[in-house]
């Protein structure tokens, strides 16, 4: 399991284009038949991919963790971001459309991951979190999920924002977690940027067409840096950083969040004029 360990503010304005890759960046996490995870330092989040095709694979335990089973302190949220799947949790199966997502509580001791059609395979997008109370497994659907529409033609980002996980939808113990939508056309994602200080988040830009890429925008306010991201490609934003992003084309992205509370709304914006 890759780790990513926490940076501060003002090592990280000393960085070049690699190293910032190198702290930031979670790259080639879609690997046939295969659960690749990568452990960060940020609230503990643990970011991965399940990428069945025509066998099932089965969430295994880490050494690092030193727990007895994946989700024996842990919870997880999983959405589908391709071929329809099915997650099996403790002997019960629930299937997922693209963009569909599925909850599952600490104490979860089996989890499988399988695709309907091995020449569509799903690809699940799993983020998980330390977990200190047990919540019930649950299936939301994408047209369940509470959307906000955002955004304008004139300013390029015209967006559905998909809301899974969170205080008002699937109950968790600090997983916060969704997806946004951008319309053909519109590039732009979260401007005006925000920070919050008391979460970190990470954002996993799926939908990029060949060839295309997505200018990922992080750093403080007045010190910003860039990634370039390519499809299926995750990116770490800390607390202090901003997390905002425009293509080359339209794409779609998850955003996922953990630290000390659920409140979506919980976040300092910066003016479009301050940002450096």
């Amino acid at each position: 399991m890759k780790i990513i360990h926490s940076v501060h503010p003002e090592d990280f304005k000393t960085y070049d284009t690699q190293k910032i890759r190198s702290r930031f960046l979670i790259d080639e996490l879609v690997q046939p038949n295969t659960i690749n995870c990568t452990y960060t330092h940020y609230d503990r989040m643990i970011v991965g991919v399940a990428n069945p095709t025509d066998k099932t694979l089965e969430l295994e335990n880490y050494a690092n963790l030193r727990a007895d089973y994946f989700l024996e302190r842990r919870e997880m949220g999983i959405i589908n971001v391709s071929g329809d799947g099915l997650i099996t949790v403790d002997g019960k199966s629930f299937q997922l459309k693209k963009l569909d997502c599925l909850y599952i509580g600490k104490g979860a001791r089996s989890v499988k991951f399988s695709s309907i059609n091995a020449s569509d395979p799903a690809v699940f997008y799993l983020l998980s979190t330390p977990a200190h109370t047990g919540y019930p497994v649950v299936l939301m659907t994408n047209s369940e999920a509470a959307k906000v529409k955002a955004g304008t033609t004139s300013a390029s980002n015209v967006r559905v924002i998909n809301k899974y996980i969170h205080a008002e939808g699937i109950q968790s113990c600090q997983l916060v977690m969704g997806l946004t939508t951008l319309q053909n056309g519109s590039v732009w994602n979260t401007m005006p940027a925000h920070t919050h200080d008391r979460r970190m988040e990470v954002y996993f830009y799926f939908d990029v067409p060949e060839g295309q890429r997505v200018f990922h925008y992080m750093g403080e306010g007045q010190e910003t840096r860039h990634i370039l991201m390519n499809n299926y490609d995750a990116v770490v934003s800390p607390p202090w950083s901003i997390h905002a992003g425009s293509g080359t084309s339209s794409y779609n992205f998850v955003w996922g969040m953990a630290g000390e509370n659920l409140d979506y709304t919980d976040m300092d914006v910066l003016s479009i004029t301050d940002i450096r």
